[in-house]
């Protein structure tokens, strides 16, 4: 039995090393082999040709171990993988029973799609497996690649870059604590914090994807977008740096630094070079005004043009939300240049205290110092506040209302004008309704309530006891007190009113081209 075991154990060792077959010289202009001063070793000077299973090694000196089956290879040393991997370098050692080499000075590796130059480098032949952990740049018909640690495969092409890494690109610099970089297509895989920075855009990732050559990108985990005047953060961002356009995707957070104005959503598309955006699901602008902020919502948030004449659209069941005054309406358009804001079909205002409607309403502010300057409203204007005891109503043609810090203090209502207002005296008591119609009405608003009012040209209409006004002459036709669809806080601005909700529709692809042309309008 002990002798069958041992037959066994040579047998296995033979065929072991039967399959490792031996590292040979195969030429050199000079050959030493001296045991006795050189025990073990093979010695190859001059012109020395090392061959291995598809490897050819050259060199000016080689030393072969023949008992470790190793090679090792001085000055001017070129080693090659078959028509695929070129090496020089000033020293080799290579085994052949592992496969494994190490190369040592002005190490230079060239295969079809990449030159790759370093201090060292180990070469894996089992893994076709290439690694460096002292720097090495990595060059390609399209980049040039620097990292301090890094692994190459070559069955796929794929770097393995680790450490300090920087790909420069004629139009970019990406720099990386790790990257994937495939020389045979440009693209690029990203992991940990990166940055992208080109003459007219900066990213930040901490995951994603670029394509190098395509110029294309996805990135996927705490992205930002910069532009010169913008930046675009979301969870998922899709840049194409050739059409310089990208599209977000959830938790969107777009910056205009001109204008002070973020803008919020779940997807939204942005064209760099028009400086033009759109918005949806959840869209919100925010802008800042006196230390306080004003929150527009709309199905659909489009921004265009330029920072010095910049507009933003909002349509579809448009709210928006201030601390002293909100609104309601289909749609919005508001220029920041001329600091007018248009509300257009079934549109409301709440000031204060009261509400404000008519077919169209316009606000005024001032662009330089942000503050509400003055209110219009365009046909059947109609005011309305309420008192304890009913509501103070008044009518007209148009409305023309003054702020004074971002409060409505005056308002003159012109053209065929009626008012129904509750009489107090100066203890508040109610002592009549005061039922007017003339040709112009103005009414002062302090501390949220309407404080005086006068009439113009001709007023008709008596001082009543509340007795003697019946309900329904309390209220004009047309009166529609609308203080359920009001936004009190800014989380309100997204609630659907059950008046809108007939006119529920989703944003269709229609809808997203619609957007687009508008945006390509603007060039």
């Amino acid at each position: 039995m002990k002798n069958f075991l041992l037959l066994v154990l040579f047998i296995t060792t033979f065929i072991v090393h039967a399959q490792q077959k031996r590292v040979e010289i195969l030429h050199a202009d000079i050959s030493i082999i001296d045991e006795e001063k050189y025990p073990n070793q093979e010695i190859g000077l001059g012109d020395v040709v090392v061959v291995h299973e598809g490897i050819t090694l050259r060199c000016k000196k080689a030393i072969r171990y023949k008992s470790q089956n190793i090679i090792r290879a001085y000055g001017d040393v070129v080693l090659n993988q078959g028509d695929t991997i070129i090496q020089t370098s000033d020293y080799v050692q290579y085994n052949g029973n592992t496969k494994k080499a190490k190369s040592w000075g002005k190490v230079v590796l060239k295969d079809p799609l990449m030159t790759l130059t370093t201090d060292t480098l180990d070469f894996d032949r089992v893994k076709q497996l290439l690694y460096y952990n002292n720097g090495a740049t990595i060059k390609d018909t399209t980049n040039v690649l620097v990292s301090k640690k890094g692994n190459y495969f070559l069955r796929t092409s794929k770097f393995q870059a680790l450490s300090e890494v920087v790909l420069t690109n004629p139009d970019y610099i990406l720099e990386s604590d790790h990257l994937n970089y495939f020389t045979n297509n440009g693209q690029t895989f990203l992991y940990g914090p990166s940055t992208i920075t080109g003459e007219d855009v900066h990213i930040y990732t901490e995951h994603g994807f670029y394509d190098t050559k395509k110029n294309i990108s996805h990135f996927t985990k705490n992205s930002t977008i910069t532009y010169k005047n913008r930046s675009i953060t979301a969870d998922s961002l899709y840049y194409d740096r050739n059409k310089a356009f990208a599209s977000a995707t959830n938790n969107i957070k777009m910056l205009d630094t001109v204008n002070n104005a973020v803008v919020r959503g779940n997807y939204g598309e942005f064209y760099q070079k028009l400086d033009s955006a759109f918005v949806i699901n959840r869209a919100v602008a925010i802008t800042e005004i006196e230390k306080d902020s004003m929150y527009i919502h709309g199905d659909t948030l489009l921004i265009t043009g330029k920072p010095e004449n910049r507009i933003i659209r909002a349509y579809h069941r448009v709210k928006f939300f201030k601390s002293d005054l909100s609104g309601k309406c289909d749609s919005i358009h508001s220029s920041q240049k001329t600091g007018l804001t248009q509300m257009f079909v079934n549109p409301v205002l709440w000031s204060q205290e009261s509400q404000i409607t008519g077919d169209t309403i316009h606000l005024l502010s001032n662009p330089k110092t942000e503050q509400l300057d003055s209110l219009k409203i365009l046909k059947n204007a109609f005011v309305i506040q309420k008192d304890s005891a009913g509501y103070n109503q008044i009518k007209g043609r148009n409305i023309l209302g003054k702020f004074n810090n971002n409060q409505l203090e005056n308002v003159d209502v012109i053209g065929n004008t009626e008012s129904i207002f509750y009489a107090r005296n100066e203890n508040d008591e109610l002592i009549g309704i005061d039922k007017m119609t003339c040709s112009k009405i103005n009414f002062k608003i302090k501390d949220n309530k309407i404080v005086a009012i006068t009439y113009f040209t001709n007023p008709e209409g008596p001082l009543s006891p509340p007795s003697k006004v019946k309900l329904p002459d309390r209220k004009f036709p047309g009166f529609n007190w609308r203080i359920k669809e009001r936004p009190l806080k800014m989380e309100d601005i997204f609630i659907k009113d059950d008046v809108d909700k007939t006119l529920e529709k989703n944003v269709t692809k229609n809808e997203l081209n619609s957007n687009k042309k508008l945006i390509k309008n603007q060039e």
